[in-house]
């Protein structure tokens, strides 16, 4: 972790994205007591817990390898945390059984962990950890091994379930979507320090920067240079001569910088342009995702442009080779300044 600071309120739900690598999984580990942070202070409620052990700490780990135990049921696996805390054995298999039926698995309650396929082994360990009974759940790609119709499904429950229960969460994730749709709070990490933290809209609409603009909404990105600049937008020159009405920034003229527009802002037909930034290009590939397609589109000087309609949208479909106009509003342009070691570095993942 690289001088990372950060604060969670009670009852919050922050979720933590970054590609691997980036100490997702260390800074839960810190948060739980099972690392010791070499420099820096960890508190709960305002008080520091450096030095307490992982048990008293009031929080629960998840991990990602579901670190069951293997000569238990998955009963006896979810009722432990509710034996531990002092419960009756009655009240224990209440509360056991209460949080299998959420991640439905009350069927494979005298189950043992080796006769479950991964993904039922990862809702136990979610299952345990929500039978804890401690204020603060700690998430290690809690969805990761589902299959995608049952982490749509969970994703929603298991958030109803935190706030309903009062328990604050932090939950690690490589889904933007996933991030996105249960999160209060998000906070995005890249080789150990925090290139962005808060609420889902502002991250997303905008970002700090152009790692978090690629990761969390798949931008378009385009070099360009500073051609005029007033109180109402500026100009930027692309290469070959194009030029893009951006919002106002604080850029001097003849100054590099990156344009980022992101694929569900650009429009692209055949009709005549309505929108303030106006473009042609050809069709380079289509991609169908179900519920959309996405194009591909070279511009004339060369760059690459996506844009992403969904299937109710008034525009037609278009082919690879067909000849279209590109349309983008001004105040849709995310203006970056123009990364030191370039743009392609910048957008590296690791």
């Amino acid at each position: 972790m690289d001088r990372l600071s950060f604060e969670i309120e009670n009852g919050e739900y922050l979720c933590v994205l970054g590609p691997t690598g980036s100490g997702k999984t260390t800074l839960l580990r810190l948060i739980a007591g099972l690392l010791n942070a070499d420099e820096g202070t960890i508190c709960f409620d305002g008080k520091p817990v450096n030095d307490i052990g992982p048990h008293a700490r009031n929080a629960v780990y998840v991990p990602q390898q579901y670190a069951l135990f293997p000569h238990l049921t998955v009963m006896e696996n979810v009722a432990f945390g509710p034996l531990a805390r002092g419960k009756s054995e009655k009240e224990a298999l209440e509360i056991a059984m209460k949080n299998l039926e959420t991640v439905r698995l009350a069927w494979r309650a005298q189950s043992f962990p080796n006769e479950l396929s991964g993904g039922m082994q990862q809702r136990v360990a979610l299952a345990r950890g929500l039978a804890s009974g401690a204020g603060l759940l700690l998430l290690d790609e809690p969805l990761g091994a589902l299959d995608a119709r049952l982490r749509l499904d969970l994703r929603h429950r298991l958030r109803e379930i935190v706030k309903q229960s009062g328990m604050t969460a932090i939950h690690v994730t490589h889904d933007r979507d996933e991030a996105m749709s249960v999160a209060d709070q998000i906070m995005v990490l890249k080789g150990g320090r925090l290139l962005d933290h808060g609420v889902p809209h502002r991250v997303y609409s905008r970002p700090t920067g152009i790692f978090v603009a690629n990761l969390i909404g798949g931008a378009s990105f385009l070099e360009g240079i500073v051609d005029a600049t007033t109180d109402a937008a500026s100009v930027v020159r692309l290469r070959g001569g194009l030029r893009i009405k951006a919002p106002p920034a604080l850029h001097m003229l003849d100054e590099p910088i990156i344009l980022g527009v992101r694929r569900e802002q650009v429009r692209i037909s055949d009709r005549n342009p309505e929108l303030a930034n106006v473009l042609e290009g050809e069709i380079r590939e289509v991609r169908f995702l179900g519920d959309s397609r996405e194009y591909l589109i070279r511009l004339t000087n060369g760059d690459i442009i996506a844009s992403r309609h969904y299937s109710e949208g008034p525009e037609p479909r278009f082919s690879a080779g067909d000849k279209v106009v590109v349309e983008f509003e001004e105040g849709d342009v995310l203006v970056f300044e123009y990364p030191t070691q370039g743009l392609r570095k910048e957008l590296e993942m690791a």
